[in-house]
């Protein structure tokens, strides 16, 4: 029986890269996305295909629709930050983020599905969405609206594709150790104000969660592979919320 196929995007780092590293020592065969670099990623273990490109780039998707010929799962996890106050919000910086986050997500989404309607067996979808899209915080509006959207968006497709019996389910994470947080300005006080990295995040975490503290890419990766998988097979349109009782 051949192995499955996945499609990850945003692969070069954080929650993509976990889940491609997951996924890469079970033997499946990976289709790797992202802008970035991504040469490193799972260059241990093979079959990989790598391609480099844009996910809101519709053009991207249609030039390697071909690629993802024998595709079984995907994870449409590529996404990019945001913050600022609506008033002070820049409409090109909210393009930019509706762009990355939805546009490409629905682009994604859709090439996916494409695929996978044509392969036979166990087949599943996840998108990262994020607790921003079900929690209102000042500050995130161009980020939690795109993310609230791709949650609908998640429901709307598992309805859609049911009767085909492919599953189509989205995760929810709070806070998450990646390097999505090195590009925002407060972040980088705070590392200054703490001393280091690690001393940042730990403080954030206090700050915000019952728990007291982030996931792991690696956690959020693992919690992505079982909605993936048989152990999830009667969820569909699920959203599972994974944050630290950050939203309670």
């Amino acid at each position: 029986m051949p192995q499955p196929k996945i499609l990850i995007t945003g692969a070069a780092s954080g929650i993509g890269r976990a889940v491609a590293d997951l996924f890469a020592a079970k033997g499946y065969d990976l289709v790797l996305v992202d802008l970035a670099d991504h040469a490193d990623v799972a260059s241990q273990h093979s079959p990989v295909q790598r391609l480099r490109g844009s996910v809101s780039d519709e053009s991207f998707w249609s030039a390697n629709q071909s690629a993802l010929a024998g595709l079984t799962h995907a994870v449409v996890n590529a996404g990019v930050s945001s913050g600022g106050p609506i008033e002070a919000l820049e409409f090109d910086e909210w393009r930019r983020v509706m762009s990355v986050n939805l546009d490409g997500a629905f682009l994604t989404l859709r090439a996916a599905l494409r695929a996978i309607k044509a392969s036979s067996g166990p087949r599943s979808i996840v998108i990262t969405g994020s607790i921003s899209g079900m929690k209102a915080e000042a500050g995130v509006a161009a980020y939690g609206a795109s993310k609230a959207a791709v949650l609908q968006l998640a429901k709307v497709a598992a309805k859609e594709v049911a009767p085909d019996g492919i599953r189509v389910n989205a995760i929810a994470p709070g806070g998450v150790d990646t390097p999505i947080w090195d590009d925002m300005p407060f972040f980088e006080q705070l590392v200054a104000s703490e001393g280091s990295r690690e001393a940042a995040i730990s403080a954030m975490a206090k700050m915000a969660t019952p728990l007291g503290r982030y996931a792991s890419a690696d956690e959020i990766a693992a919690q992505i592979a079982f909605l993936l998988s048989d152990d999830a097979a009667t969820m569909t349109g699920t959203v599972l919320t994974s944050d630290g009782g950050y939203s309670l």
